[in-house]
């Protein structure tokens, strides 16, 4: 007897307001779960039973209140697999927030003052050498910027800043990425830099039917300015039609602290999208 399953299943909710309100709220999100399964009976190929769940969520709320303006945005994801007998393994795991507060004086740029949050929602681990090392939880790490410069968003679909920055590293157990090396034996389990943000974003129609966005965050410190933080986040949309679209996203993270390698995330979604007002 052979039996294979496999569905997949990837559900979005769109909700906007109109783009054309001048003043008071607008409000845009995207949230999406994916679900994949195949199971096998008696399955002369080979193979074994997975299970595999992804969640994400992108939401945007801006208030704008001549001449200010103020910038919300909240990203989540996180996912989880499982092959054969093996236990559930985590493929995805962050949440990162940011609100930016900017005056327009009717200049070619206006200055802002922005803070940031990210961490991970659950335990995070790494499965090297098919052994599970817990090496993250819940922000243990955590980090949180300040800063405070200019920001030009004169430009559709475009804008960028760039301002002085203060960064905080909250960690409990893993303080790897908090420790300063210089201070041993001391292991610090809260570290706090100052330095320079730039974070560019920007919005491309590239058809009718395809839209492209990224967001480029550097930050470097000032006793190290030869060495920056990078997260390069770019989604590719592809609209199939009025309920169906495709979703193509890579994220690139270089952070010394965390890893001394180029760290990248790539994951592809076909979904369902559907207007709720």
């Amino acid at each position: 007897m052979k039996k294979v399953l496999f569905f997949f299943i990837f559900l979005s909710f769109i909700f906007a307001q109109d783009e054309t309100v001048t003043e008071g709220w607008k409000s845009s999100g995207v949230a999406g779960i994916n679900l994949s399964q195949i199971a096998l009976s008696n399955w002369s190929q080979g193979g074994q039973n997975s299970l595999a769940f992804n969640i994400t969520g992108n939401f945007n709320f801006t208030y704008i209140s001549n001449p200010w303006k103020l910038d919300n945005t909240l990203k989540i994801a996180i996912g989880k697999t499982k092959l054969g007998s093996e236990n559930f393994k985590t493929t995805d795991n962050e949440i990162f927030q940011e609100t930016v507060l900017s005056r327009d004086f009717g200049w070619c740029v206006n200055p802002y003052v922005g803070n940031s949050i990210r961490t991970v929602i659950a335990n995070g681990y790494s499965y090297e050498n098919n052994q599970s090392t817990k090496i993250a939880a819940f922000f243990d790490p955590g980090y949180v910027t300040q800063s405070f410069g200019f920001t030009y968003d004169k430009l559709k679909g475009f804008k960028t800043r760039l301002g002085i920055a203060f960064q905080e590293t909250f960690t409990n157990k893993f303080r790897n990425y908090s420790d300063d090396p210089e201070t041993t034996p001391e292991i610090e389990r809260f570290k706090f830099e100052t330095g320079m943000e730039s974070v560019t974003e920007g919005q491309v129609t590239l058809d009718d039917n395809l839209l492209f966005d990224t967001q480029l965050r550097l930050f470097t410190r000032f006793d190290q300015i030869d060495v920056w933080d990078v997260r390069w986040d770019n989604t590719l949309t592809a609209k199939v039609n009025n309920y169906i679209n495709v979703n193509f996203n890579v994220l690139v993270i270089y952070e010394k602290s965390q890893s001394p390698k180029t760290q990248l995330k790539e994951a592809l979604q076909l979904g369902i999208t559907y207007t709720l007002f």
